[in-house]
């Protein structure tokens, strides 16, 4: 899992609240379990006028224009603003995988939920939670400045606006470890290696029976 420590990105506005992880992205490509390749699907049915498929080469699908991914002043955006209620929904881990390829490392909204958030810290995703009215104001402020930039600072646990503005945001101490040293549940595990590695040594010593 890439590390996260500081991010000055793009942003890029998802004005609606409620969305789901069927719309993230859609059933019919979930049937990889690799974590890349997922980007050209994100948002897929509000991304492009035709009906997707796993394996379809995107660069030739219609666009839909008024979609806000879509338009060229987002190009390349590394922070999603959303509103309340962000990642319902299935479980499926898709869902950050398809966020994660995309390019986007920090998600701000007023509320997620809790198999959504959970699922971005475990894929290198930090997840925001902003008041309401913080979040109208970065919405405001991102549609009003072309190339709004956002300064995420997740040691000091600051967001910065290019006017300089700065709030804070919560995250536990664990998670915060986690995502500063790019540490999932297997980076975590590997850190015992040779612990591991020595329970098995005596463990084969000890009852030998079990591995004739």
């Amino acid at each position: 899992m890439k590390a996260f420590n500081t991010l000055n990105g793009l942003a890029c506005p998802l004005d609606r609240a409620n969305v789901d992880t069927d719309a993230i992205i859609p059933k019919q490509f979930l049937k990889s379990i690799k974590r890349s390749g997922f980007g050209p699907y994100l948002f897929d049915e509000w991304r492009y006028t035709n009906y997707g498929e796993p394996g379809m080469d995107c660069s030739t699908r219609p666009l839909n224009k008024d979609f806000v991914l879509n338009q060229p002043r987002y190009q390349g955006a590394q922070v999603l603003l959303a509103r309340d209620n962000f990642g319902c929904g299935s479980s499926r881990e898709h869902a950050p995988w398809a966020i994660e390829d995309q390019g986007f490392r920090v998600i701000i909204a007023p509320s997620f939920a809790d198999i959504f958030f959970n699922n971005c810290y475990k894929n290198g995703i930090l997840p925001i939670v902003a008041s309401a009215e913080q979040v109208d104001i970065l919405f405001k402020e991102c549609l009003a400045n072309e190339g709004y930039t956002l300064n995420v600072d997740l040691a000091s646990q600051t967001v910065t606006t290019p006017s300089g503005q700065t709030f804070s945001f919560e995250i536990t101490p664990t998670r915060k470890h986690n995502l500063l040293n790019g540490l999932d549940e297997i980076g975590l595990t590997l850190q015992h290696a040779e612990e591991i590695r020595r329970f098995e040594i005596n463990h084969q010593q000890a009852q030998p029976w079990l591995f004739a």
